[in-house]
C-alpha cells in the first residue's frame, strides 16, 4: 500500500538519500526544505516522480499536512552551519520537534527523530552505548546543536508517554556519501575537496582523535528498518553508524591515496569542545533491527570522490 510520507530536510544530503529511497519503495513523498543548507541539486531528478512534492518551508513553523509518517531530520548538522546562526539552530531542533510531533499526535502519523551521536558529546564511554547520557558542555559553540537534539529526544519521548504518538529515535554517526555539500566543514568533504583542488589538508588537532564513517546508503538501510518496525513497539533511541574507527590522519592519507593527490598534510588548533573519539556500540542496532553496516571505507570514498569529481 502507497504510503504518504513527510521528510523534512529532504533536500539535505541524506534527506535526499531517504527520497529517493522511499520513492523507490512506491511511496509518495512530501520533501519539506527551508534551502538553508540543502540543494535543489540533490532532489531535481525526484522532480519528474508525480508522486514527489517539493514544499519550501521552515519547520521553526507551524506546517499543516495529512500523512502516514514523518522522517524529521531538519537541522543545519555540520558545524559551520550550525554555528552560522545558533538560534535558528536550536529552534530547527526543538520548535521543529514540537511542530512535526503536533502533525503526527493530529493525525495518528508514526514519526522519527534524526537525532545525533552528539548527544554524547565528547564521551567518557568508548564506544557509546545508547545508555551512556553523555559528556556535554551546554554552555559552548556546539551546543545549540547538541543541545537541541538532547532536547528533541526528551519532547519525543514525552509526546509519546503523554499523548500516545508512536515515535522512533536513532542517533547517526558520522556520515558522508555523494549530495554532501563540498562546504559543510564535515572532514570527508573537507579532505577530498582540499585533495581534488590541490590545496593543503587541514588536519585539527594532532590528527590522532577517531572517528567512525558510515557510507549514507547504510544510514538509510537503519532508517527505513527502525521506521518500519512495528513489533514490541520499540522506540529507541539506537545508534546506526559504522564501529569500523579511523583517526583523523588514516582519513587524510587514505584520501590522497584514492584521490591520487600531491595534496601536504597540515596541523591547525583543535576547535572548542572538539570530541577526541566517537565509535558507536551498535548492538542494539544488530538484536532489534538486524542491520550493520555493509559499505567499507575504501568502496565508500571511491564513490564520494567520484560525486565531488563531477560536481567541482
Amino acid at each position: 500500500m502507497r504510503k504518504r510520507i513527510l521528510v523534512t530536510g529532504g533536500a539535505g544530503f541524506i534527506g535526499s538519500h531517504l527520497c529517493y529511497r522511499l520513492l523507490q519503495e512506491g511511496n509518495e513523498v512530501i520533501c519539506l526544505d527551508n534551502f538553508f543548507t540543502g540543494n535543489k541539486e540533490n532532489i531535481v531528478s525526484l522532480m519528474k516522480n508525480p508522486y514527489f512534492e517539493v514544499v519550501r518551508h521552515d519547520i521553526s513553523l507551524p506546517y499543516f499536512v495529512e500523512v502516514d509518517e514523518i522522517y524529521n531530520l531538519a537541522c543545519p548538522a555540520s558545524p559551520i552551519h550550525y554555528q552560522y546562526d545558533p538560534v535558528q539552530t536550536i529552534k530547527a531542533s526543538i520548535m521543529g520537534s514540537i511542530n512535526v510531533l503536533g502533525i503526527a499526535k493530529r493525525t495518528g502519523a508514526k514519526v522519527l527523530q534524526a537525532s545525533t551521536s552528539e548527544v554524547y558529546g565528547d564521551p567518557q564511554v568508548h564506544p557509546q552505548v545508547e545508555s551512556y547520557w553523555g559528556n556535554v558542555n551546554p554552555i559552548g559553540l556546539r551546543s545549540c546543536y547538541d543541545e537541541g537534539k538532547r532536547c528533541a529526544e526528551t519532547l519525543f519521548m514525552d509526546y509519546s508517554r503523554q499523548e500516545g504518538v508512536r515515535v522512533k529515535i536513532i542517533r547517526i554517526f558520522n556520515t558522508y556519501g555523494p549530495n554532501m555539500h563540498p562546504k559543510d566543514g564535515r572532514v570527508v568533504s573537507n579532505f577530498i575537496v582540499q585533495a581534488l583542488q590541490g590545496k593543503e589538508i587541514t588536519i585539527y588537532g594532532s590528527g590522532r582523535q577517531t572517528r567512525s564513517f558510515q557510507y549514507v546508503t547504510d544510514l538509510i538501510e537503519g532508517m527505513v528498518r527502525m521506521m518500519n518496525r512495528t513489533e514490541d513497539d520499540f522506540t529507541g533511541p539506537v545508534n546506526i553508524g559504522n564501529p569500523g574507527e579511523f583517526t583523523m590522519l588514516e582519513l587524510a592519507e587514505k584520501i590522497l591515496q584514492l584521490t591520487g593527490s600531491k595534496s601536504k598534510i597540515v596541523f591547525m588548533p583543535l576547535p572548542s569542545d572538539d570530541p577526541t573519539q566517537r565509535k558507536p556500540d551498535i548492538s542494539l542496532a544488530k538484536e532489534k533491527l538486524d542491520w550493520q553496516p555493509l559499505v567499507a571505507l575504501e568502496d565508500g570514498l571511491r564513490e564520494t570522490i567520484d560525486y565531488f569529481r563531477r560536481i567541482l
